[in-house]
């Protein structure tokens, strides 16, 4: 598995509510300033094989599998674009009572991985550093 990106950061919330928030798939755009719209089937919370729907502004749309589970620990996705299978694994760890460590780790494998996948890591990192500072501001905004 080739894995180019894993970005950590901390927000000034418990670790239930940056889950809580962060669950929010509908809401991603809001700080995932990339995408247009995400949808989740069932509709309603985030569970284990929850699949999502992200139309990207670029006007592409990939979906995704939640694949693993466990609150408000972690959950991990996987998505197929092009001949690239993605993996996402979103965790969560307690600094202290008002302050959450988020772990994004994201990779890919399959036929072209070392070409198409390091331009898409470059593509995902870049967006990250806006997702980073967006998604930050918001969390910390709830504990004011």
């Amino acid at each position: 598995m080739f894995t180019p990106i894993c970005r950590d950061f901390i927000v000034d919330v418990p670790i239930e509510i940056a889950w809580q928030h962060l669950a929010k798939v509908k809401q991603w755009p809001s700080w995932a300033r990339h995408m247009k719209r995400v949808e989740l089937v069932p509709a309603g919370g985030l569970k284990l094989q929850s699949v999502g729907f992200i139309r990207f502004k670029v006007g592409i749309t990939s979906s995704f599998t939640v694949t693993e589970m466990d609150p408000p620990r972690n959950w991990k996705w996987v998505s197929r674009i092009l001949w690239l299978t993605i993996q996402a694994d979103h965790r969560f760890d307690v600094v202290d009572a008002q302050h959450t460590k988020l772990i994004w780790i994201w990779g890919c494998e399959g036929f072209g991985e070392s070409i198409v996948g390091r331009v898409l890591a470059m593509i995902v990192n870049k967006q990250w550093d806006i997702a980073i500072r967006l998604i930050t501001a918001e969390m910390n905004a709830l504990s004011k």
